[in-house]
């Protein structure tokens, strides 16, 4: 897919590695001036220095942070001359932690929440208040299906995404009269160190129980960061003007409906 990005000016969080990697390094490709940043400092900038637009820049970030957000926003605003496109991509889920909610641990409850959650908000507000001001701009949230369709034994993670989708919607129906699209992409199982740590890889934790995820997807396979990344990009497009408060679902099927064997 290829569109016109010139002039643009996008900030990518989480952009170290995974989903966030492919869609910052997509927007570049594109015409994009690409922001990189990633609380994994070593990792993001190392990601710029790689990334297809020469005059990428690594910033450190923790979205948690709301102060360093603002001072983050400001500077990408007063090096770059504007802000266009924000792409809320840094989220984290657990490992160990797989149980039900009676057993799930508080700290590992507070940690997800804030990043998945709170670092949305943080973000979106201070890309508000620029995009406010220029009349024009794009947020694009990263969901999940677990947002749409929820699963078992992670409940921060369900409860973080479900909000991010309905945040998307509500500041839709805010900031589109100020010309600012905010849209939301839900992936589905897709093929990241995580997922390979969890499930497809060779040493993964749940390695046995991939056949059965699996078997939720019509495709039958994971997605590929790269298709994650493509509808991110339409999203940024000038061609998806018209496209607004819409969540994306790009998950193989698996929210199509019921598949399986009964």
């Amino acid at each position: 897919m290829k569109v016109d990005l010139s002039g643009k000016v996008a900030v990518v969080t989480g952009a170290a590695r995974g989903i966030g990697l492919a869609i910052a390094d997509l927007l570049a490709a594109n015409g994009a001036r690409v922001v990189y940043s990633d609380v994994d400092v070593d990792a993001v900038v190392e990601a710029a220095r790689r990334s297809p637009d020469a005059r990428a820049r690594a910033l450190a970030l923790d979205v948690t942070d709301a102060a360093q957000v603002r001072e983050v926003v400001a500077e990408v605003v007063g090096s770059a001359g504007g802000f266009d496109v924000l792409v809320n991509n840094a989220g984290v889920n657990t490992l160990k932690h797989r149980v039900t909610v009676d057993a799930f641990p508080r700290e590992e409850w507070d940690r997800i929440i804030d990043v998945d959650l709170n670092g949305v908000f943080n973000m979106s507000q201070a890309a508000a208040r620029v995009m406010t001001a220029q009349g024009s701009g794009k947020i694009i949230n990263i969901a999940s299906i677990a947002g749409l369709v929820p699963l078992r034994l992670q409940s921060p993670f369900v409860a973080a995404k479900a909000a991010v989708v309905n945040l998307t919607r509500a500041m839709a129906l805010e900031l589109g009269p100020r010309g600012i699209l905010v849209n939301a992409v839900a992936p589905g199982s897709t093929l990241t160190d995580g997922t390979k740590a969890l499930f497809y890889g060779e040493d993964g934790a749940f390695k046995d129980s991939v056949k059965q995820l699996l078997a939720h997807i019509p495709l039958g396979r994971p997605a590929r960061v790269e298709e994650i990344a493509n509808a991110a990009l339409f999203l940024a497009a000038p061609e998806s003007s018209y496209v607004h408060g819409h969540i994306l679902t790009v998950d193989g099927g698996w929210t199509a409906g019921y598949i399986r064997d009964f």
